[in-house]
């Protein structure tokens, strides 16, 4: 059998947060030596192990087949890949961001200004989206720094809790775009590898509908059965089971942990006994 190799960033939050995926999908890679390329077990996998910047392009190649990177450095590189599969993990977004004692009330503001960032094809397209001229300096790093050394009058910078501008003196200004992580594949992949990108994405699917879920058992009189299912919005309808005892019965529903706990006091006032809680591991679609 083939086997399929995926790329993922070797350093950082997404890093972590994609081994975990993998770990939760049953998809367990020696990460012990930290090469650059590492097997996995129990999976005609590999996985390579390179900058986030270097995925797309990597991918696009077929150095790798496929890879978990961020939809904003897919957006900003270009390069032709497949987008797969969106993740709920790796969230942040990409912003214009200028000192924090200057006032910008829209994007006509940077009007002639000079923006400093890390991506600026994104920048490019939302400029001139927004028929606004700037001067765009790219810079590798550290663009936070840009407006205090005089670089820049403003930056477009990935932001995820702000803290990083705050520090730096800087305020968030307008969001350019959403970004998370995201499942990508070479162009035309097919054959047994396509097979096996098919069987990795029902994996990431169930492990992703498993999050913030919860399966719910009871035990509750028959005759406020309706009552209790209107008050349990679940994925599907709930699987409803006669017990020995005359006119009871036994309810089972996946719910959503936040829709759960404010419920739970009225569906003892209806009269259910046994609750059980159960945490869920996997959802397979």
């Amino acid at each position: 059998m083939n086997m399929i190799r995926m790329a993922i960033q070797a350093k950082g939050r997404l890093s972590e947060e994609s081994a975990d995926l993998l770990a939760e999908a049953g998809l367990c890679v020696d990460e012990s030596k930290r090469k650059l390329v590492a097997k996995c077990k129990w999976f005609p996998m590999e996985v390579l192990y390179l900058r986030d910047d270097d995925i797309p392009q990597a991918v696009s190649m077929g150095v790798a087949d496929i890879g978990i990177v961020g939809l904003n450095e897919v957006e900003e590189k270009q390069f032709d890949v497949d987008k797969i599969y969106s993740f709920s993990f790796g969230k942040c977004r990409m912003s214009l961001a200028v000192p924090r004692g200057e006032e910008y009330p829209d994007s006509s503001s940077f009007q002639g200004k000079r923006i400093a960032t890390s991506y600026p094809k994104i920048l490019e397209k939302y400029l001139l989206n927004s028929g606004v001229q700037a001067e765009i300096h790219q810079i590798a790093g550290s663009v936070e720094i840009a407006p205090s050394v005089g670089l820049a009058d403003a930056i477009f910078d990935i932001v995820g809790t702000g803290g990083t501008l705050i520090s730096n003196g800087l305020k968030e200004v307008i969001t350019v775009m959403d970004s998370n992580a995201v499942l990508i594949s070479t162009p035309g992949l097919n054959g047994e590898k396509r097979d096996l990108l098919n069987q990795l994405v029902t994996r990431f699917e169930s492990v992703e509908r498993s999050k913030g879920m919860k399966y719910l058992l009871m035990n509750l009189p028959g005759n406020v059965l309706d009552e209790a299912i209107s008050l349990l919005p679940g994925m599907r309808s709930p699987t409803i089971l006669p017990l020995a005892q005359k006119g009871w019965c036994s309810l089972h529903v996946v719910v959503y942990e936040a829709d759960l706990w404010p419920r739970l006091e009225k569906l003892k006032s209806l009269g259910a006994e046994g609750i059980l809680v159960l945490s869920l591991e996997k959802m397979v679609p």
